[in-house]
């Protein structure tokens, strides 16, 4: 098993697949780990591409009991381990709360980051603002994390079983539950740091192409959100899918499979 020690002395766990100084980076949703991404790594390292993941602060198999878990802590590690890996090119895929940890980190990673992928993101904003009519609002993040502290396991045992709208039976379902189970409880501070994000000026400012994917039924990140992205950054593309929830990975992996290598291989291979 490989970590990240990080400047607290704590570690982040993460997986690397190939070789080279290339790499797609792959960031999971909030209380989610690496494990969530099993059903495209396969075809991904098929496709030639050098894959790297790492799980959360608090998630996965990194340390439970760090003191930050804040989105931004979480992106620092993610730049801490493109360097230590010693990446010269990557592009980052984040998955729901860990589309806002990409795009923090292709900020600060600046010309090292030449792709950016949203898969149901939650960039670059989550709640409602008054010129960011999407979302919910910050009572219902308040609402959410109440209920969370209050009865946590059988509170994500309804959460897994609506991350996906297409029917994908039990046991998927069951899978995302025991997941869940997994995270620290002091993740939901991570959940909470959502209420106050507010990315739309660094989306604009990157300076590279970004994927957003939107699944039109996703009950986790509105819809909405992710088609901000490609009315708002020059370089953008939706791709969206009737009848999708929040995991298109899952949902409609040969198709999400193909959008996504069509966008990554020519980035990942030019010099």
């Amino acid at each position: 098993m490989s970590y990240l020690t990080t400047q607290c002395g704590k570690q982040v766990y993460f997986e690397s697949y190939g070789d080279g100084d290339v790499a797609m980076v792959l960031v999971h949703g909030w209380g989610m780990s690496v494990r969530t991404w099993d059903h495209v790594l396969p075809s991904l390292r098929d496709a030639g591409l050098r894959v790297v993941l790492m799980d959360h602060r608090g998630c996965g198999a990194s340390s439970k009991d760090f003191a930050d878990m804040s989105i931004h802590a979480i992106a620092n590690d993610l730049v801490n381990l493109v360097h230590e890996l010693n990446l010269k090119k990557v592009v980052l895929n984040g998955w729901s709360l860990g589309g806002a940890v990409v795009v923090d980190a292709a900020n600060q990673l600046a010309d090292i980051c030449c792709g950016l992928v949203l898969t149901g993101g939650a960039s670059p904003a989550y709640v409602q603002m008054p010129d960011f009519p999407y979302g919910g609002t910050k009572d219902d993040m308040a609402a959410t994390l109440a209920a969370l502290s209050q009865d946590r396991v059988n509170f994500l045992h309804g959460l897994a079983k609506i991350i996906c709208a297409k029917e994908v039976g039990e046991n998927i379902e069951n899978w995302f539950w025991q997941i869940f189970l997994q995270s620290s409880p002091l993740a939901a501070q991570t959940l909470g740091d959502l209420a106050n994000l507010d990315q739309r000026e660094v989306i604009k400012k990157l300076n590279l192409p970004i994927l957003s994917f939107v699944g039109d039924q996703d009950a986790f990140v509105a819809p909405d959100i992710g088609r901000w992205v490609g009315h708002n950054h020059p370089r953008s593309q939706v791709v969206e899918y009737p009848g999708v929830g929040h995991a298109p990975f899952i949902e409609v992996q040969e198709q999400y499979l193909e959008a996504l290598t069509q966008f990554c291989r020519p980035i990942l291979q030019t010099p």
